[in-house]
């Protein structure tokens, strides 16, 4: 009986290999070294591995900027620093996304910005640019929204005999204001006085029902504080101060052209739309 060994060696033989020089054969079965080959697959599966975390990581991204309606020259580097006023508010947001870093910080409470002051100051562009970061940064959700806007929406929504599903988008669309990370809220209170009762209502259970879910908020409003409190109402402005609030007042000069400048400048290079809100940008 032929033992293991031989039978090795003539299969070996039989198809043509050799185990070392002194064998018959045509070609040497080098040494197999279990560990550099072990290493060194390892080595290329994390490559491969940290190469698809980093495919499906901007995908993400790419999405949440895509679901936010933020407009995309909203951020840092399109920002001309010229006023106090800005450099302050910038400091602080620069400060608010780098708290992000903690998780307990982030998961302790809810936290309000608070940008007031007279259109054209650049709230919504540094409320963006905010956004902006938080979503490359730490994959946070976000919502931008300008508060009428969602105030018609609700109107709507109660023509039940409608066929255009207003109450079913109504539906998903408050269900997003409620489960994003960073809910942005803009134009509260624009050319109003007081928001109606059903509307305070409506806004201070959604800020209470944030609040206790440790999600945080961006109010921007062209109201000072006094009549920011009149204008949402007692329950509303009581909402606000629940959370840890960061207040930031915008006093210097309008960023926007004058009108015959714009009219100018539309007939040389005409533009997409109006943005609301856009400040200047650097050249």
């Amino acid at each position: 009986m032929k033992t293991l060994q031989e039978r090795l060696n003539e299969l070996k033989s039989n198809i043509g290999l050799k185990r070392h020089s002194g064998d018959s054969g045509n070609e040497v079965i080098p040494e197999f070294d279990y560990k550099k080959n072990r290493a060194l697959y390892d080595k290329l599966a994390n490559e491969d591995l940290k190469k698809l975390q980093r495919e499906s990581q901007q995908k993400r991204i790419e999405r949440l900027h895509g679901r936010s309606e933020l407009d995309p020259k909203w951020v840092f580097d399109n920002l001309i620093e010229d006023a106090q006023d800005v450099q302050e508010a910038v400091s602080i947001a620069r400060s608010f996304i780098a708290a992000h870093k903690d998780p307990k910080w982030r998961n302790s409470r809810s936290h309000m910005m608070l940008f007031y002051g007279d259109y054209g100051r650049g709230k919504s562009h540094i409320a963006g640019a905010i956004a902006h970061e938080l979503i490359n940064k730490f994959e946070t959700s976000v919502l931008y929204r300008q508060l009428q806007t969602l105030l018609d929406m609700r109107l709507f929504s109660y023509d039940y005999q409608a066929e255009d599903n207003a109450s079913m988008r109504y539906r998903e669309v408050n269900q997003q204001l409620l489960d994003v990370d960073l809910l942005i809220l803009d134009e509260v209170c624009v050319n109003e006085t007081v928001l109606k009762k059903n509307a305070q209502s409506w806004l201070g259970n959604l800020l209470r029902q944030r609040r206790s879910a440790n999600k945080n908020c961006i109010l921007i409003t062209n109201h000072n504080l006094n009549d920011l409190e009149t204008a949402i109402g007692r329950y509303c402005f009581e909402s606000i101060r629940e959370y840890e609030t960061y207040q930031v007042q915008f006093q210097g000069p309008s960023r926007r052209k004058p009108l015959t400048q714009q009219i100018v400048d539309n007939k040389q290079a005409p533009t997409s739309g109006y943005q609301p809100n856009t400040i200047s940008y650097k050249k």
